[in-house]
């Protein structure tokens, strides 16, 4: 796939995926004969899985070296899994946080729709 195809598949700038691979979140592409990058199947994989992560908030360091690591084979599996674990609690945190607002947001518009009413209510018995 051209980095056009990639850009609009995965809803990420050319110039995010450029950069990506030149900090070393996505490996080195392939590039066709006239020097145009192809991305495999496997280089989409990397993309899907950096913005997962970058979505849920993971830093542009963190994934560098977890990425490094990667590379550096199966002997840095608790690592990684460390990196991965770390990720899933802050993410939990924020979800709890953002479930807490959310339930106060919800709180806050219940109240506006009963006094609405009891406005509306009040109107009502003025006019007859």
């Amino acid at each position: 796939m051209t980095i056009t195809e990639v850009s609009k598949k995965y809803g990420l700038s050319a110039d995010t995926l450029r950069y990506y691979e030149r900090i070393g979140l996505i490996p080195k592409i392939n590039r066709n004969k006239r020097g145009v990058r192809d991305f495999t199947e496997e280089d989409c994989r990397w993309v899907e899985f950096i913005k997962c992560m970058r979505g849920s908030g993971l830093s542009i360091e963190s994934l560098i070296e977890y990425v490094k690591l990667f590379q550096e084979g199966n002997s840095t599996i608790n690592a990684r899994k460390e990196i991965l674990i770390e990720q899933r609690n802050q993410l939990a945190d924020r979800i709890k946080e953002m479930q807490s607002t959310l339930d106060r947001l919800d709180k806050k518009i219940d109240g506006y729709e009963e006094k609405m009413l009891a406005k509306e209510e009040e109107l009502k018995n003025k006019n007859n």
